[in-house]
């Protein structure tokens, strides 16, 4: 956790910089690798044959602005490089998850996928699934990614994949609709399901989640184990067999989500709900909070509610916890089939745009917590005061835990997701939950 403190820390600095316009080692000055012999006359250089790149990627909102820079950037290289298409595979994240998955059994992973870091991609390493990136990191394009976060995708001192994002875990929330319900920012877990109860007596969705996806309830629940654990680090006790899931930590966190659950704070139908479409509930106004990472401020300012939203820290947990302490998530990020026919064209694609992603992203006004560096003066490019406050909490850190599934091996990660998805639907006594945990634990740790 002193690793990812370190990296938000590096990351509020350059923010920060950023903001005074004093930052020189923005993407922007990076020019992408040339891969064209150097002894090769333009004349003399036969034409290329025509090839296509599979991009499989998590952006499938076309609203969305990470949907909008991804298709920017594929544009224009295509246009400076007419014998390569760019395939796009766009996949809400556990659909891409699950195609990865049956893609890797098969040998048919596409040129580039979507993985995750630590825990979650070690196996497609250690199956020989991915190709390392170390050589196309050169003329700079290392140096864009803030201090430390390559390596959270590196093993054996290899780079395998290059992340969009370095996040924190945060409640937007939807002003208008608190002063409906004549409620105020929660400043305790308690507090927060007095207003959901009050915001579901006005007819008022309290919080969107997109369940079906598993990953979101277990992000938010995680956040409630920081909290009643009283800090960081109660995965890696369990991992060091310091503490166990039946640890009393445990067991109030899921009572506490079975609070929340109890008093109908979330949409109905949430394990039907993508995050995707999660997402959308609250930008259209028609759900009052959605806990996700700080990757959504973008698309918080590009909704119908732009004027409305705003952000509050998770709260503490019956007293517990420092609000200052976040679900830290390094994003997910690009890797290339190390059995791709067309190495040397997806390299050069995905050198070009993760080159170009920082200044396309700053453009769009969608720069808040990437993984690279920026270059730009964030004030002076209008952006939004929800922006500035999101920058804002980067600055305050104090450290915080990863995501239970970037984590924990990936057998013990799908019992605990789907453990806590039926939390949603249906009252299960917290300490068979916990036993449930620590069973596949046992069984997965030997």
């Amino acid at each position: 956790m002193k690793k990812v403190l370190t990296i938000l820390l590096a990351s509020s600095l350059t923010l920060g910089l950023a903001a005074c316009g004093s930052s020189s080692n923005g993407a922007k000055d990076t020019p992408a690798p040339s891969t064209a012999p150097a002894t090769e006359k333009p004349s003399e250089k036969p034409a290329d044959k025509p090839v296509t790149v599979t991009f499989q990627n998590i952006y499938p909102d076309p609203t969305a602005p990470n949907n909008k820079i991804m298709k920017k950037i594929v544009a224009d290289f295509e246009a400076s490089h007419k014998n390569i298409k760019i395939e796009l595979d766009s996949l809400n994240t556990d659909q891409q998850k699950i195609k990865l998955k049956t893609q890797a059994a098969s040998g048919e992973v596409p040129d580039i996928t979507i993985v995750n870091p630590a825990a979650q991609m070690k196996p497609f390493v250690d199956g020989g699934i991915l190709e390392p990136l170390d050589d196309m990191l050169g003329n700079g394009l290392k140096e864009t990614f803030q201090s430390g976060i390559l390596d959270y995708y590196s093993f054996n001192d290899k780079v395998y994949a290059l992340p969009d994002g370095n996040n924190l875990g945060v409640v937007f929330y939807n002003k208008e609709l608190f002063a409906q319900a004549g409620v105020e920012v929660p400043k305790t877990f308690e507090d927060l399901v007095e207003v959901a109860k009050k915001l579901k007596a006005k007819g008022i969705t309290p919080i969107a989640v997109g369940e079906k996806d598993t990953w979101t309830g277990s992000f938010l629940f995680m956040n409630i184990v920081l909290r009643t654990n009283n800090g960081p680090n109660f995965l890696k006790d369990v991992l060091e067999k310091k503490k166990t899931f039946n640890d009393p930590a445990f067991v109030e966190a899921v009572q506490k989500l079975e609070d929340l659950v109890q008093v109908k704070g979330f949409q109905d139908g949430a394990t039907a709900v993508d995050q995707n479409a999660a997402g959308n509930l609250f930008k259209s106004g028609k759900a009052a909070m959605h806990y996700i990472g700080t990757w959504e401020t973008g698309g918080m300012d590009a909704s119908a509610i732009k004027d409305k939203v705003g952000v509050f820290k998770f709260p503490t947990v019956g007293g517990k916890g420092d609000p200052d302490q976040f679900m830290l998530a390094p994003g997910s990020a690009f890797a290339v089939s190390a059995k791709s026919k067309h190495m040397k064209e997806t390299k050069e694609f995905l050198a070009y745009f993760m080159t170009n992603y920082p200044k396309v992203s700053f453009e769009m006004k969608n720069a808040v917590g990437i993984a690279q560096k920026v270059d730009g003066d964030f004030t002076a490019a209008g952006y939004s005061p929800l922006a500035m406050e999101v920058l804002g909490l980067f600055k305050g850190v104090k450290g915080g835990d990863l995501a239970f599934d970037n984590t924990m091996n990936p057998a013990t990660a799908q019992t605990h997701l789907t453990s806590i998805q039926r939390v949603f639907v249906e009252q299960i006594k917290p300490e068979n939950v916990a036993k449930e945990h620590q069973a596949s634990f046992d069984a997965n740790n030997k």
